[in-house]
């Protein structure tokens, strides 16, 4: 979520535009963005697949690195 809220903050991607793209309606996104709802599993791989991520991107690279090293 921080990360969309941080593109969306950027001008990467607008709430209307990404609303666009996933068929999720601008003010859901509008409201999960000011975090009085929230995405369902379904939405979120719907905005992953639209922003073409991966659920890796969203991990910290310390983490990864971390977890690379076991």
């Amino acid at each position: 979520m921080a990360r969309l809220q941080d593109e969306v903050r950027s001008g990467q991607v607008t709430e209307r535009g990404l609303a666009r793209r996933t068929g999720i309606s601008q003010p859901h996104v509008h409201n999960v963005l000011k975090g009085k709802k929230s995405f369902s599993i379904e939405m979120c791989d719907t905005i992953l697949r639209a922003m073409k991520l991966d659920v890796v991107d969203l991990l910290d690279p310390a983490d990864l690195n971390r977890l690379a090293r076991r």
